[in-house]
């Protein structure tokens, strides 16, 4: 089992089942050749080119540059600025990304992105989390805004759309990160994802957030237009698009909210980028959208957005009660919300904890809000004390009607009241009947009435208030990523690898050195990281003779004539040889 600390103890039930162990035994000596070439072009490059933090973080969320980090190495040492990590299986639902965020938590793919894709994947790996994402939260100004970030983008409201894309980008990402993935497969599975996104017409919240966060998190630049600097983390964690951001090709725009009008596509270098001119214009402009968002407008708007979701939402009225559930009716009266509906399991709370004997078991089939001023009543409700409900006809085992201005008409036994901090917040009828117009809102047959005070619907937000109250769940996804059964002349390369590892780790002779080349030739002559190793040691070993430095040296530059992406990356690796 995964190993606590004190910031991932405070996560909720639900985000723990994403939550996987972490398979180190499972990485190849390649994976860690590759791991360690990244990691060494990017302090190289990004030196000059990267925010100042990046570096300084490397080093204080101790991400080593050797070797892929150990998961709960790294969160020892992020407990410090009061983060964590934990290892998840590829991408996960948007939400639960968002909310692992919200937690100061994350969430690190554990597969590493095979040598063809060492460049740029679009595939989460733990090359993009742990060297991307871990670094620069190390800036606390940058750190808080992630945290905000991720508790508004877990509260936006989805779309059945949402979840069709996510497992469509999944599904690519999992065949991306296969290297024995058909072709066709591929094809398929990007043509998926443009058929969903093309029939998408209106965006949600979360889609509409989703975009900034690619834009700011993911592939955010910061300082001026003209000579931005890189924070974001899929920037940072791939050579190729690191280098690509400072083209002139790529249009460097200001960051503003406009910014979420720009969709993306996982599958191809950015065309454009954003450049904020500071961490807390990030913040400014997320609270700018935030108020755009049902979690502050609630409303009719809200409750459409709840309901087109079709998953469990939380509406809020101004008195503080807190209905969870999903939401599927409402009625308005000339643009004024006065009654909404749950389907199936509903829970209430207030102060975002769930309210006694008030769960989802007891309103298994849902719930009636009844909202609005109640008719020729001009104090509040909600405020009365026992005298004053006396006065109104709310009287204790007593048949009362009650009318709301919108025409709604109650009329059922008074039998309970619910007082949290001097408000009434909650009072039930028994053999009751709820009209509105000819439509019949609630009969005496279904049970107990609970009447939920309430002018007005101030929120509205995805999820349960209280999840863990309301037994939420997020199911982890069907489809894992794939378990690499590798041939066995790809275990043979891998076995290689290891030996040319441990030749760099500890002290090998020159003659056993030239031996482990000589194999390499024979069996593996194109295998340009695994040459470049043993170029670099060969280098870096005062005995090697200048022949057998230009054996090597002239079979890598015989590579990098085959290919024009592979001779840059072996023309990088060659630089930063000591």
């Amino acid at each position: 089992m995964f190993e606590l600390n004190s910031i991932i103890e405070k996560l909720p039930k639900h985000l723990l089942d994403l939550v996987i162990e972490q398979p180190y035994n499972e990485y190849t000596a390649q994976d860690h050749a590759v791991w360690r070439y990244v990691m060494r072009q990017n302090i190289e490059y990004l030196k000059g080119m990267a925010h100042s933090s990046y570096l300084l973080g490397i080093q204080q969320t101790g991400v080593s540059v050797d070797s892929i980090p150990r998961m709960y190495g790294m969160n020892r040492i992020l407990q410090k600025i009061g983060w964590a990590a934990v290892a998840v299986d590829g991408f996960i639902p948007p939400s639960a990304f968002m909310e692992f965020q919200a937690y100061k938590v994350l969430v690190i793919a554990a597969d590493i992105r095979p040598i063809d894709q060492i460049k740029y994947t679009p595939a989460p790996d733990i090359i993009h989390e742990a060297a991307g994402h871990a670094p620069i939260i190390a800036n606390p100004e940058y750190a808080e805004y992630l945290r905000l970030f991720g508790y508004y983008g877990s509260k936006a409201i989805p779309s059945k759309k949402d979840d069709d894309l996510y497992k469509a980008v999944r599904h690519l990402s999992i065949l991306k990160a296969d290297p024995y993935s058909p072709n066709e497969d591929l094809e398929k599975a990007e043509n998926d994802i443009r058929l969903i996104e093309s029939t998408t017409s209106v965006r949600s919240e979360l889609a509409r957030i989703r975009n900034l966060h690619w834009w700011t998190v993911e592939y955010g630049m910061i300082g001026d237009v003209y000579n931005p600097k890189i924070y974001g983390a899929g920037l940072l964690s791939s050579i190729g698009e690191s280098y690509n951001a400072l083209q002139d090709s790529v249009l460097k725009l200001p960051y503003s909210l406009d910014t979420e009008n720009y969709n993306f596509d996982i599958t191809r270098m950015q065309p454009q980028l954003f450049v904020t001119p500071s961490f807390q214009y990030l913040t400014e402009v997320l609270e700018r959208f935030v108020d755009l968002m049902a979690l502050r407008t609630g409303g009719i708007d809200g409750i459409k957005k709840a309901i087109n979701s079709e998953q469990i939402a939380c509406l809020c009225l101004d008195t503080g009660i807190q209905i969870s559930g999903i939401i599927s009716e409402y009625i308005d009266d000339e643009g004024k919300l006065i009654f909404v509906k749950t389907t199936g399991p509903t829970s209430l709370s207030y102060n975002n904890s769930q309210l006694d004997s008030h769960n989802k078991e007891y309103h298994a089939d849902g719930f009636s809000v009844l909202i609005g001023k109640l008719k020729n009543i001009t104090e509040d409700i909600s405020y009365m004390n026992n005298y004053q409900l006396d006065d109104i006809g709310i009287i204790k085992d007593k048949m009362c009607v009650l009318e709301w201005e919108s025409g709604i008409k109650l009329s059922g036994r008074f039998n309970s009241l619910l007082r949290k901090e001097g408000k009434n917040i909650l009072l039930s009828f028994e053999e009751c009947t709820v009209l509105y117009q000819n439509q019949i809102l609630f009969k005496p047959e279904w049970g107990s009435f609970d009447l939920a005070l309430g002018a007005v619907v101030n929120s509205v937000y995805n999820g349960p208030v209280d999840p863990d109250a309301y037994g939420h769940s997020v199911s982890a996804p069907t489809e894992k990523t794939h378990k690499i059964t590798h041939t066995s002349e790809a275990k043979k390369l891998h076995d290689l690898y290891q030996i040319i590892r441990g030749c760099k780790q500890k002290k090998f002779s020159l003659k056993n050195i030239i031996t482990h080349w000589k194999k390499a030739m024979c069996y593996f002559p194109d295998e340009w990281l695994l040459h470049l190793e043993i170029y670099e040691i060969l280098k870096t070993n005062s005995k090697a003779g200048s022949e057998i430095l230009k054996k090597v040296h002239e079979n890598l530059m015989r590579i990098s004539e085959t290919d024009k992406t592979i001779a840059k990356l072996i023309g990088d690796g060659l630089k930063i040889i000591p």
